[in-house]
């Protein structure tokens, strides 16, 4: 038997003339520099690979030859000053000017909560598209300067990582990362001494390190309770993101949420605005709630103070992606921090739940009540979340109440491929990055000439296919495939063959995406797939869950598909999914395929990724891409009335995909014309690349969250707090009032009702309102004017305010209304009165409303 091995790292002195290259490894910027990322590269590429990217690991073991030759090299110099200078300039840009009327530099600070964070594969604390998301939105506020503070958990062990046996079968392998080796430190007080916050559990408190990373403009605090004294089960609380039980799930939830907000104060931060990214977070607006209270606040003024100014994003129409816990839990945890907010355990039990989920507390629930700003992350899934959603507020009708939405973006320094970033500064110079917000800048992709344009996407597959093959090799070999059953299996991956219509399907294996559509007539998608005159190839890759078992049989029903004889090479199955692999995939790639079921997709960012690269959609059309497809820039599957069966629309669906892929997509690619290219082909490729990136870029994202969510919800507390919070006392005791008193409210009409008037002239219309103790300026009446659609639909237009004209005899007040119809010939309306006061974050908040 072999004996003990011992590692040793023998460690380099970095050279003074390139000491500032540990600066660089310690700001995350280098997650989306390339110049910066290139200055480690270029000292040992293949130490690069193995070191996972990773800068500092890299400079602990780079060989001190390496570091002196290129300390003497005047072409490495030249690209270390240059890569400085430029890091430099970025750091000392301020906030852009159109920024300061939304966000005061000094006085505003955006706090953005997240379960994960994914900004580069060097930080292993993300699993998926959340995290990514959110990585992007810290890469974006950066970018424009603003105020901005983020805070999450350091996982010891992070996600896991994937390999897919010669079964099909994922396996899921944990790594404990040290922290010394990750781009961040402990934070401090001014003497130098670490920052702990604790928070308490049943029993015992816990305390959590507060760990800073740097990402340039902006500051990641995340908290870590793998502390010494912790007791052993608490150390383990943030090994794993998304791991253990219900029990580790709601500790996790209390470390984010309260001890992110404690973390904050103990850091002398002071936000304006309060994001929860994802319900994982909202017990942070409690913990704020408590703060309150301390002062002397009762809870209700308190929740209205905190509601104010805070953000709440949902992103998932799937209801397993609402954490949810059962009232004997949270209790249980609980019981005495409702006790310091000065409320019954039934009424914080109450704060999470609703009619439909009795017995349960939901974290959404709890953050659409103690947020007044909402959004979904598609025009499609913020119409879904208002339904979803819709009990929060009873009476108003779905398509106004107050959820609206943000359509996500990506960040386009880190996913547009360095290849597009070198042409675009050779051909429309460097300023090109500060025009990621306008449409127009980017027709002139069609200067690029054609020719030109379809050989860097063909050189972005040749990468890309040499890539895979190298994978494939790897992952066949430790599966203990023959090399003849390597060679057929790896017989399409010559990058020096690269024209061969290349599709690609890579994201989270959850059922609802469907990535099993394609195979539901495996005969035609044979036939299609091994055509010698127009052959092509299929890349899969994506993890589950370890606990969805159905995800994960997905991977081995994929697998069982790539292992036929008629599919061998020509469907790739790949392990080991990271945001590697994804930049990778989306810019090498001719298709990008999603065909989630409707209108289950909240937004689907990976087809951004591949948009802005030149790779064509190929989509449903759901999430993003009801609002991205235009006709020309890709293809679109036209989702099925959900009344049908789900088999029936899988199957009519999976017809589409390949009528699509066999009718237009094929034959478009192999269209040469005797030009060697398909010119049609680049044509919706720069379709696909001028309607992707000034529109579904991160910036624009977040100056969409600037505009309407921000800045409103900071001047929103602002407001509540003056006078010693005496706006949000008042919006308290008059929201007791309204629930109290709305029940008595009625409307009946008092004139007689016209069918038809002359053109040109006015109607007056009276309506009577029993107000009980109410006051007319506690309502407003609104007279609501508009036509119906096609399916008997009411479709409003215009909207117009009655008049109080004082009391009946019978105690109801008299309104009137004066008003020329709006439109021509037949209209609709209706009439309505609901609560307001002008304290209110959105008008409909109470979900209160009485049609007549």
């Amino acid at each position: 038997m072999p004996g003990t091995r011992f590692s040793l790292e023998v460690q380099p002195e970095i050279p003074e003339k390139l000491q500032r290259l540990v600066e660089l490894s310690n700001d995350l910027l280098y997650s989306w520099d390339r110049s910066v990322r290139a200055l480690f590269f270029r000292l040992d590429p293949a130490l690069w690979e193995n070191s996972g990217h990773n800068p500092k690991v890299f400079l602990r073991r780079v060989s001190q030859q390496r570091l002196d030759e290129a300390a003497d090299d005047r072409i490495y110099i030249e690209a270390y000053n240059r890569a400085l200078s430029a890091y430099d300039s970025y750091l000392a840009e301020s906030q852009r000017k159109s920024i300061d009327k939304y966000l005061h530099p000094k006085k505003d600070l955006v706090a953005y909560f997240c379960a994960e964070f994914g900004l580069h594969e060097s930080l292993p604390i993300y699993s998926g598209g959340l995290g990514i998301l959110a990585g992007d939105h810290c890469k974006a506020a950066s970018d424009l300067s603003i105020p901005f503070v983020a805070v999450g958990m350091l996982y010891r062990q992070g996600y896991f990582t994937q390999t897919i046996d010669e079964h099909g079968n994922q396996v899921a392998h944990y790594t404990t990362t040290d922290f010394d080796k990750l781009p961040l430190r402990p934070a401090c007080d001014e003497r130098g001494q670490e920052l702990h916050v604790k928070v308490e559990f049943p029993g015992r408190d816990v305390l959590l390190k507060i760990w800073e990373a740097r990402a340039g403009h902006i500051k990641l605090y995340l908290l870590d309770s793998d502390l010494p004294s912790n007791e052993e089960a608490d150390r383990a609380i943030t090994y794993q993101l998304y791991g253990g039980d219900i029990n580790t799930r709601i500790q996790q939830e209390i470390v984010l949420g309260i001890g992110g907000v404690r973390a904050l104060r103990l850091l002398g931060l002071q936000p304006s605005a309060w994001h929860i990214n994802e319900g994982h977070a909202a017990f942070q607006a409690l913990e704020r709630c408590r703060e309150l209270v301390a002062e002397g606040l009762d809870f209700a003024s308190a929740l209205e103070q905190v509601a104010a100014a805070t953000v709440f994003t949902t992103h998932t129409p799937v209801p397993a992606g609402h954490d949810i816990f059962d009232h004997s839990l949270v209790s249980s945890y609980f019981s005495d921090y409702a006790e310091s907010l000065g409320i019954p355990m039934e009424d914080f039990l109450a704060l999470g739940t609703n009619a439909a989920s009795e017995g349960r507390f939901n974290q959404t629930i709890l953050a659409l009540r103690a947020s007044r700003f909402h959004n979904g992350v598609s025009r499609i899934h913020g119409q879904v979340a208002s339904r979803m959603e819709a009990y929060v507020w009873p009476q108003i009708p779905i398509s106004e109440n107050p959820i609206r939405h943000v359509t996500n973006g990506v960040h386009v320094q880190t996913f547009l491929a360095y290849e597009w970033s070198n042409l675009y500064d050779m051909r429309f110079g460097l300023e090109w990055r500060n025009e990621l917000l306008n449409e127009e800048y980017w027709e002139r992709i069609d200067e690029i000439p054609d020719h030109s344009f379809w050989s860097l996407r063909q050189s972005l597959k040749s990468e890309l296919l040499a890539a895979v093959r190298r994978r494939v090799v790897l992952q066949s070999r430790r599966n203990r495939c023959g090399e003849a059953q390597i060679d057929r299996i790896t017989r399409l991956l010559s990058p020096h063959e690269a024209d061969i219509l290349t599709i690609g399907f890579a994201r989270r294996f959850a059922t609802y995406k469907r990535a099993t559509l394609l195979f539901s007539d495996p005969e035609r998608l044979a036939r299609l797939l091994n055509d010698p005159q127009r052959p092509v190839l299929l890349i899969f890759a994506g993890k589950a869950h370890p606990s969805d078992q159905p995800g994960q049989q997905l991977i081995r029903v994929i697998h069982e598909f790539s292992r036929r004889p008629e599919f061998m090479g020509k469907i790739l199955l790949l392990e080991g999914y990271d945001l590697s692999l994804g930049r990778k995939l989306v810019s090498g790639v001719d298709v990008w395929l999603n065909n989630p079921e409707y209108p289950m997709e909240a937004s689907g960012t990976s087809g951004q990724k591949a948009g802005i690269n030149g790779v064509i959609n190929l989509s449903v059309l759901d999430g993003w891409w009801g609002e991205g497809y235009n006709g020309e820039n890709g293809w679109a599957i036209t989702p099925h009335d959900r009344h049908y069966d789900a088999a029936f629309r899988n199957q009519e669906e999976a017809n589409e995909l390949l009528d699509i892929l066999e009718h237009q997509v094929i034959p478009l690619y192999y269209d040469r014309n005797g030009h060697g290219f398909s010119e049609g082909w680049v044509h919706m490729s720069k379709a696909s690349m001028k309607s992707t990136l000034p529109l579904f870029n991160s910036q624009r994202m977040v100056m969409d969250y600037i505009r309407s969510f921000y800045a409103p919800a900071a001047e929103q507390g602002r407001s509540l707090a003056r006078n010693r919070y005496k706006g949000a006392r008042e919006l308290a005791a008059w929201k007791k009032k309204i629930q109290a008193l709305w029940p008595q409210v009625t409307l009946r009409r008092v004139d007689e009702a016209l069918s038809a008037v002359s053109a040109g002239s006015q109607i007056t219309i009276q309506v009577a309102a029993g107000l009980g103790e109410l006051s007319p300026q506690d309502v407003r009446l609104e007279c609501v004017i508009g036509t119906e659609d096609e399916h008997h639909n009411f479709q409003a237009s215009d909207y117009f305010g009655f008049t109080p004209s004082g009391k009946l005899d019978s105690g109801e007040t008299l309104f009137e209304l004066n008003m020329e119809p709006p439109l021509p010939g037949l209209q609709l309306y209706q009439i309505r009165i609901y609560p307001y006061n002008p304290l209110l974050s959105h008008r409909f908040e109470t979900g209160c409303m009485v049609w007549l």
